[in-house]
Protein backbone atom coordinates (compact mmCIF):
# COMPACT_ATOMS: atom_id res chain seq x y z
CA UNK A 1 0.00 0.00 0.00
CA UNK A 2 1.81 3.03 1.27
CA UNK A 3 5.17 1.15 2.43
CA UNK A 4 7.15 2.20 -0.41
CA UNK A 5 6.81 5.92 -0.17
CA UNK A 6 7.49 5.56 3.64
CA UNK A 7 10.31 3.35 3.01
CA UNK A 8 11.62 5.95 0.23
CA UNK A 9 11.38 8.96 3.09
CA UNK A 10 12.64 6.52 5.55
CA UNK A 11 16.06 5.70 3.50
CA UNK A 12 16.17 9.49 2.37
CA UNK A 13 16.17 11.06 5.85
CA UNK A 14 18.87 8.52 7.36
CA UNK A 15 20.78 9.55 4.32
CA UNK A 16 20.50 13.20 5.21
CA UNK A 17 20.92 12.56 8.67
CA UNK A 18 24.38 11.09 7.83
CA UNK A 19 25.02 14.25 5.88
CA UNK A 20 24.29 16.38 8.39
CA UNK A 21 26.29 14.47 10.76
CA UNK A 22 29.27 15.06 8.36
CA UNK A 23 28.78 18.96 8.69
CA UNK A 24 29.53 21.69 11.23
CA UNK A 25 30.52 20.60 14.44
CA UNK A 26 29.04 22.90 16.39
CA UNK A 27 26.18 21.57 18.48
CA UNK A 28 25.65 24.98 20.76
CA UNK A 29 23.07 26.55 17.85
CA UNK A 30 19.86 25.36 17.88
CA UNK A 31 19.71 26.79 13.88
CA UNK A 32 22.17 25.84 11.26
CA UNK A 33 24.08 23.50 9.59
CA UNK A 34 22.07 20.83 11.74
CA UNK A 35 18.93 21.45 10.25
CA UNK A 36 19.82 22.56 6.73
CA UNK A 37 19.88 19.03 5.08
CA UNK A 38 16.50 18.76 5.67
CA UNK A 39 15.23 22.26 4.44
CA UNK A 40 13.94 23.04 7.95
CA UNK A 41 15.85 25.71 10.15
CA UNK A 42 14.85 25.74 13.57
CA UNK A 43 14.83 27.35 16.42
CA UNK A 44 12.72 27.19 19.94
CA UNK A 45 11.99 30.17 22.52
CA UNK A 46 9.26 31.25 25.15
CA UNK A 47 9.54 27.85 27.06
CA UNK A 48 9.14 27.54 30.87
CA UNK A 49 6.88 25.09 32.61
CA UNK A 50 4.35 26.95 35.00
CA UNK A 51 5.18 25.36 38.81
CA UNK A 52 2.96 22.66 38.99
CA UNK A 53 0.58 21.98 41.66
CA UNK A 54 0.75 17.98 41.24
CA UNK A 55 3.42 16.40 42.13
CA UNK A 56 3.46 13.94 39.21
CA UNK A 57 2.26 16.07 36.15
CA UNK A 58 3.28 19.58 34.81
CA UNK A 59 2.45 20.86 31.65
CA UNK A 60 5.20 23.02 29.11
CA UNK A 61 4.81 25.24 27.21
CA UNK A 62 7.28 26.66 24.01
CA UNK A 63 7.38 27.96 20.35
CA UNK A 64 9.54 26.35 17.75
CA UNK A 65 9.96 28.52 14.41
CA UNK A 66 10.85 27.02 11.71
CA UNK A 67 12.57 29.90 9.11
CA UNK A 68 13.33 26.98 6.55
CA UNK A 69 11.96 26.33 3.00
CA UNK A 70 10.95 23.13 4.20
CA UNK A 71 8.35 21.76 7.06
CA UNK A 72 8.95 19.46 9.71
CA UNK A 73 7.19 17.19 12.32
CA UNK A 74 7.87 17.35 16.12
CA UNK A 75 7.48 13.53 16.60
CA UNK A 76 8.03 13.31 20.31
CA UNK A 77 9.49 14.74 23.70
CA UNK A 78 12.21 13.06 25.73
CA UNK A 79 12.68 14.06 29.13
CA UNK A 80 15.00 12.39 32.57
CA UNK A 81 12.00 14.15 34.61
CA UNK A 82 9.43 12.32 33.45
CA UNK A 83 7.66 11.42 30.70
CA UNK A 84 5.99 13.59 27.92
CA UNK A 85 3.52 13.53 25.78
CA UNK A 86 2.43 15.82 23.11
CA UNK A 87 -1.23 17.29 23.06
CA UNK A 88 -3.24 19.65 20.95
CA UNK A 89 -6.34 21.28 22.17
CA UNK A 90 -9.15 21.57 19.20
CA UNK A 91 -12.77 23.41 19.69
CA UNK A 92 -11.93 23.00 23.59
CA UNK A 93 -10.82 19.24 23.29
CA UNK A 94 -7.48 18.04 24.43
CA UNK A 95 -5.89 15.12 22.57
CA UNK A 96 -2.49 13.30 22.54
CA UNK A 97 -1.47 13.33 19.30
CA UNK A 98 1.81 11.70 18.10
CA UNK A 99 3.40 14.70 15.85
CA UNK A 100 2.33 18.14 14.73
CA UNK A 101 3.45 20.01 11.96
CA UNK A 102 5.84 22.50 12.35
CA UNK A 103 5.45 24.78 8.76
CA UNK A 104 8.24 26.20 6.45
CA UNK A 105 8.77 30.14 7.46
CA UNK A 106 6.10 29.38 10.09
CA UNK A 107 5.88 28.37 13.81
CA UNK A 108 4.38 25.78 16.11
CA UNK A 109 2.95 27.47 19.44
CA UNK A 110 2.60 25.86 22.37
CA UNK A 111 1.10 27.80 25.04
CA UNK A 112 -1.40 27.64 28.14
CA UNK A 113 -5.72 26.64 26.73
CA UNK A 114 -3.90 25.33 23.29
CA UNK A 115 -1.03 22.37 22.52
CA UNK A 116 1.03 21.40 25.51
CA UNK A 117 3.64 19.47 26.45
CA UNK A 118 2.23 17.22 29.12
CA UNK A 119 4.81 15.81 32.03
CA UNK A 120 3.86 12.66 33.94
CA UNK A 121 5.16 10.51 36.53
CA UNK A 122 7.72 13.26 37.30
CA UNK A 123 10.46 11.72 39.44
CA UNK A 124 9.99 15.21 41.51
CA UNK A 125 7.98 18.06 41.12
CA UNK A 126 9.73 21.35 39.74
CA UNK A 127 10.18 24.38 41.62
CA UNK A 128 9.80 27.88 40.51
CA UNK A 129 13.68 29.21 39.89
CA UNK A 130 14.57 25.16 38.64
CA UNK A 131 14.84 24.29 35.04
CA UNK A 132 13.84 21.01 33.21
CA UNK A 133 15.42 19.87 30.08
CA UNK A 134 13.49 17.88 26.83
CA UNK A 135 14.93 16.64 23.67
CA UNK A 136 12.51 17.38 21.01
CA UNK A 137 12.81 14.98 18.53
CA UNK A 138 11.46 15.61 14.91
CA UNK A 139 10.95 13.53 11.73
CA UNK A 140 13.50 15.43 9.69
CA UNK A 141 15.80 17.42 11.62
CA UNK A 142 18.35 16.69 14.32
CA UNK A 143 16.61 16.87 18.08
CA UNK A 144 16.57 20.05 19.92
CA UNK A 145 17.57 19.99 23.83
CA UNK A 146 15.77 22.93 25.28
CA UNK A 147 15.86 23.70 29.03
CA UNK A 148 12.50 24.81 30.45
CA UNK A 149 12.41 27.20 33.20
CA UNK A 150 9.86 27.05 36.29
CA UNK A 151 8.00 29.62 36.41
CA UNK A 152 5.33 30.71 39.34
CA UNK A 153 1.94 29.20 38.31
CA UNK A 154 0.51 32.52 37.19
CA UNK A 155 3.15 33.27 34.82
CA UNK A 156 2.07 34.48 31.32
CA UNK A 157 4.20 35.01 29.08
CA UNK A 158 4.32 38.41 27.12
CA UNK A 159 6.36 37.62 24.25
CA UNK A 160 6.90 34.17 21.87
CA UNK A 161 4.05 33.30 21.40
CA UNK A 162 2.19 36.19 19.47
CA UNK A 163 4.40 35.67 16.48
CA UNK A 164 6.76 38.33 17.16
CA UNK A 165 10.37 37.55 18.27
CA UNK A 166 11.20 40.74 19.39
CA UNK A 167 11.48 40.93 23.48
CA UNK A 168 9.95 43.74 24.49
CA UNK A 169 11.24 43.83 28.09
CA UNK A 170 8.04 44.32 29.64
Amino acid sequence: MRRRPVLAAAVAVIGALALAGCGDSDSGSDSGSNSAASGAELSVDAAYIPQPVSDSMAAGFLTITNEGDAADELTSVTSEAGEVTVHETVDGTMKEVDRLEVPAHGQLVFKSGGNHLMFEKLKQQPKQGQSVAVELHFAHSDPVTVKLPVKAATYQPTTGHSGHSEDSGH
